[in-house]
């Protein structure tokens, strides 16, 4: 399992100053997840950020620099994306996207319980 241990110290460290909210860490998606209030919110994948977001907000995000539309069986996965190093670079940057990804945490459904 790759991920970058010095960005997730970066959300580690961002959400730590989040009030209200719980943070689980779990291994999911070939890295490191971020569930907050039992619903993934973030993840750590190799060097990238996988977040997500609201769908509403597609064509905003797909704007910025470094998105990647996340693809599975064929498939663009609506509301995830992955963030290349490039696109979190700048601190305010980091900031938007660790703020989407909490605002669309209020919203998302959580996955069901096995």
């Amino acid at each position: 399992m790759a991920y970058n241990i010095e960005l997730a110290d970066r959300v580690r460290e961002w959400l730590s100053h989040v009030n209200d909210i719980t943070i689980e860490e779990k291994k999911m998606f070939g890295g490191l997840a971020f569930l907050v209030n039992d619903k993934m919110c973030i993840n750590i994948s190799h060097d990238n950020l996988m977040c997500r977001y609201n769908p509403e907000k597609e064509e905003e995000v797909a704007e910025k620099i470094g998105f990647l539309p996340m693809i599975m069986r064929g498939k663009q996965l609506k509301e995830y994306c992955y963030v290349e190093p490039i696109g979190f670079q700048k601190p305010e940057d980091f900031e938007y996207w660790m703020q989407i990804c909490l605002e669309y945490n209020k919203i998302a459904k959580a996955s069901k319980k096995k």
